[in-house]
């Protein structure tokens, strides 16, 4: 039965340096992949690196609307709006009763963060009943200055990432098969008729239908009146465009076409809400050649009103064969529809660069908000405060790191050189990682986590000392260190992996239950407690094997911190267990 155990126990401590081995070159692979990116430090947050708050104020025009629930959907939307840029530690949080605040770090391009954010208002769209450049000649809209301008970008809803959306009013921007149309949802009725839609359209040929009430046409008129006088090239024109239109209202928009000037429309009722897009994404088209675009789906209400509308679009006019996506009061893109599409599903194709599909599925996947917000204020927070902070803990982390291995050293002795040197091995994975994670996930290095990274001190050199205690156990009972660190290992290994667990779990629940900065606590304590899983056994364990077959510590040197006469040892147990010689040599 002896022989078995011998065996399994030299093939368990034969192969240490494998460990070792591997450990080591994740180092380097790691320190390598930080070089080979150009990214050697870790990304910081806005406490640290600075950035960009922004000050948004909710307005309604029912006061009961601004209420909890709408407040914190839309935090919750504007998190995963900013998130869909790739922006990662930015803060959206209410303050007070109408107030959010986004915080966005330094690093990121905040100003088209902010131009994201701050598109609040709903996401709809409308038909296109009539559209012509601002400020030109015509004194009324005709077809032909639809059809040579084509919408894209918003006033300073959306910057000019959707600019391009559909470079011309032109087949090659037409959505002539299903699944190709540019948006999502428009106006059930496109059709001028006795409707708010036939008024607007009468408005804007200057010729009310007969059959409109003398109501619809002094609306009519003074819609047309309005747009008429409605210069988009004024910023303050702009922002009051269509100001407090209701869904079912006809109303007036700006936007910008292909040439960068500025384009007013009237625009008829919505009957797609943003809400019905489930889902927009950017990708390349490599097959058609067309680049970037935009594809949608639809949900299954979403997808009805809208090949409801593309079947009534199809059958007009340019313009009025166009839909407008309205953002916040501005027209983000004005596609034009030559069949109904009926599938679910549509797609923008256009002169996109990357940034501007990107931009435009982004407020499409993210565009409604149940309230409207002004931006109240923009401000600059600066890394001076968090910059002190910061080296204040590192100050107080250096302290309490210097007085763990002064302690280490005064007890372990000799074995406070295997838990620095596992320090020093979780401390560069740890670096290492938490650099590469900042372009690969946009983690960035908060206070929080950085108080996160000292705790985690702590919890690595306690698992040193378990490791450390039991073999010292074993010693005390007689055992040579070689033995000694063989059976301490399963005992120590429980106990390192249960307490691990406990913290990582604890770091898990933080992590899915918070919001800002504390997730950076929470996730920087997770990886840190599974790296120390990771050194203890591919490092400190590995080590601790071959530093047992040196005399040093196997002879048990006063020094090495397993002098067996200081740990009070019993003697050795294969002494006691050996048989006693006969009394009588004639038994022998």
């Amino acid at each position: 039965m002896a022989a078995p155990k011998k065996g399994r126990s030299a093939s368990a401590q034969s192969r240490p340096g494998r460990s070792l081995a591997l450990i080591l070159i994740a180092i380097a692979a790691l320190t390598g992949g930080m070089f080979a990116s150009g990214n050697t430090t870790p990304r910081l947050g806005i406490d640290l690196a600075g950035g960009t708050s922004i000050t948004l104020e909710a307005k309604s025009g029912q006061e009961s609307a601004i209420n909890k629930t709408n407040m914190n959907t839309a935090v919750d939307i504007m998190n995963r709006r900013v998130n869909g840029l790739g922006v990662s530690e930015a803060e959206v949080q209410t303050q007070g009763d109408r107030n959010i605040i986004v915080n966005i770090p330094k690093g990121t391009n905040s100003e088209q963060a902010r131009k994201q954010v701050g598109t609040t208002a709903k996401l709809y769209f409308r038909p296109v009943l009539a559209t012509e450049v601002s400020g030109a000649a015509a004194a009324s809209p005709t077809p032909s200055a639809s059809s040579s301008s084509s919408k894209k970008a918003t006033d300073k809803a959306t910057d000019k990432a959707t600019e391009k959306a559909t470079s011309s009013a032109t087949p090659s921007a037409t959505a002539t098969s299903q699944g190709r149309a540019v948006t999502d949802a428009l106006k059930a009725d496109a059709t001028p008729s006795a409707s708010s839609s036939a008024s607007a359209s009468a408005k804007a040929s200057s010729s009310p239908s007969p059959s409109a009430s003398s109501g619809a046409e002094a609306e009519a008129a003074k819609l047309q009146a309005a747009y008429t006088a409605l210069d988009c090239r004024k910023e303050g024109q702009r922002a009051k465009a269509g100001e407090g239109a209701k869904p079912t209202d006809t109303t007036l928009a700006c936007g910008t076409n292909s040439q960068g000037q500025w384009q007013k429309y009237v625009l008829g009722p919505a009957e797609v809400a943003g809400t019905d897009v489930k889902k927009a994404s950017a990708v390349y088209d490599t097959q058609s050649g067309a680049g970037w675009k935009v594809t949608m789906d639809f949900t299954s209400g979403g997808s009805k009103k809208f090949g409801s509308i593309t079947g009534k679009l199809a059958k007009n006019q340019p313009p009025q064969n166009q839909f407008a996506i309205v953002l916040d009061g501005s027209v983000v893109s004005d596609p034009s529809v030559s069949q109904a599409l009926t599938g679910g599903n549509a797609e923008i194709s256009g002169s996109f660069d990357q940034t501007e599909a990107k931009d435009l599925a982004n407020v499409l996947s993210y565009g409604a908000l149940p309230l409207s917000f002004r931006e109240q204020s923009v401000t600059t927070v600066t890394a001076a405060l968090g910059g002190e902070q910061l080296h204040a803990g590192l100050i107080a982390g250096a302290i309490g790191l210097a007085l763990v291995v002064i302690y280490l050293v005064l007890y372990y002795r000799g074995l406070s050189l295997i838990a620095i040197a596992s320090l020093l091995v979780s401390a560069a994975l740890t670096y290492e990682i938490m650099t590469l994670l900042g372009p690969t996930i946009h983690f960035a290095l908060n206070l929080p986590a950085v108080c996160g990274a000292i705790v985690a001190i702590g919890i690595t050199a306690d698992s040193f000392i378990v490791f450390f205690e039991r073999i010292r156990d074993e010693i005390r009972e007689g055992r040579t260190l070689r033995p000694a660190v063989e059976r301490a290992w399963p005992r120590a290994r429980r106990t390192i992996l249960v307490s691990d667990f406990v913290s990582f779990l604890a770091a898990a629940v933080l992590f899915i239950v918070t919001v800002g900065k504390v997730q950076g606590f929470a996730f920087t304590l997770g990886l840190t407690t599974v790296l120390d899983v990771v050194v203890v056994f591919l490092f400190t364990k590995p080590l601790m094997t071959i530093l047992a077959r040196k005399q040093f510590f196997a002879n048990g040197h006063s020094w090495s911190g397993l002098d067996p006469k200081r740990l009070g040892a019993q003697p050795p147990l294969r002494r006691t267990r050996r048989p006693s010689a006969p009394a009588d040599p004639k038994e022998a």
